[in-house]
């Protein structure tokens, strides 16, 4: 079973309440908040497809530019010493630091 679900790029979350016997979520990766719910697995997804067609038909309204998850970009904090070694290391090849820092995530590893 996936706790996530995907519509139009973007990915949804799926929880349950006990408490009010009811499925729900929200869109993640992105700022703005998206959410959605239902009494059984279709509601959910019927749920989470209409919401996020409503985001982006507010979006379009606004003339807001809808936000993207997962931009390819974000922000990690490491040990200065890390920082240098690695900065050293991507120096030595030739290579810029983002570029080094990408092959040793991708390296063996399937996402």
């Amino acid at each position: 079973m996936k706790n996530t679900m995907e519509y139009k790029g973007y990915t949804g979350s799926v929880e349950f309440s006990e408490e009010d016997t009811l499925l729900y979520g929200k869109v993640l990766g992105i700022r703005s908040l998206i959410s959605y719910e239902g009494k059984s697995a279709r509601e959910l997804v019927e749920d989470f497809h209409g919401a996020v067609d409503a985001y982006l038909a507010a979006c379009a309204s606004d003339h807001v530019k809808p936000e993207k998850p997962f931009k390819g970009s974000f922000n990690i904090r490491i040990a200065p010493e890390l920082h240098k070694r690695l900065y050293l290391e991507a120096l030595s090849r030739n290579m810029t630091l983002n570029s080094l820092v990408q092959e040793k995530l991708s390296a063996g590893q399937q996402y």
